[in-house]
């Protein structure tokens, strides 16, 4: 046993091996595709995943307003904000949303996967998403993944 070391290894912020990731979101389900890039944030499908280290990928997602949603969720399923005055309730449907920021639609779907802690906040800066099918990320060369290829 002296040849063989048993320790076990974790990633920190120097040693982290992030990549530039680039997804195309046209026809994609809403919840499938923020689950797997949930994962791809925070570093799930990496052998060196360690949970309390940002380790995961940046994420550019392009076409936000071609996502599809199942169902009736279009028109049934509502967002609850609080302006935070008595009586500030405000509630909307995704369609509205879509019509005027469909980016939120994803954030909010991928914020909520993500831990409610410093981690999550600093994990959802790596998300970039963007309305139509350019982005201004070339320079980071991003590789162009297919969701179906990942579990």
């Amino acid at each position: 046993m002296d040849q063989i070391s048993y320790k076990t290894t974790y990633v920190n912020k120097a040693t982290a091996q992030k990549e530039w990731v680039l997804i195309d979101a046209e026809n994609e389900v809403l919840g499938r595709l923020a689950s797997k890039v949930a994962k791809l944030l925070r570093g799930k499908y990496k052998p060196s995943f360690t949970p309390h280290v940002d380790c995961g990928d940046n994420v550019i997602i392009i076409n936000a307003e071609k996502i599809a949603l199942t169902g009736n969720k279009l028109t049934d399923k509502q967002y609850t904000r609080h302006t935070g005055y008595p009586g500030g309730q405000r509630h909307t449907t995704p369609a509205a949303v879509l019509a005027t920021h469909p980016e939120r639609v994803i954030e909010h779907a991928v914020k909520g996967m993500l831990p409610k802690s410093r981690l999550g906040r600093a994990v959802m800066k790596n998300l970039h998403i963007f309305v139509g099918g350019e982005h201004h990320m070339e320079a980071q060369k991003p590789k162009k993944i297919d969701l179906n290829s990942l579990n």
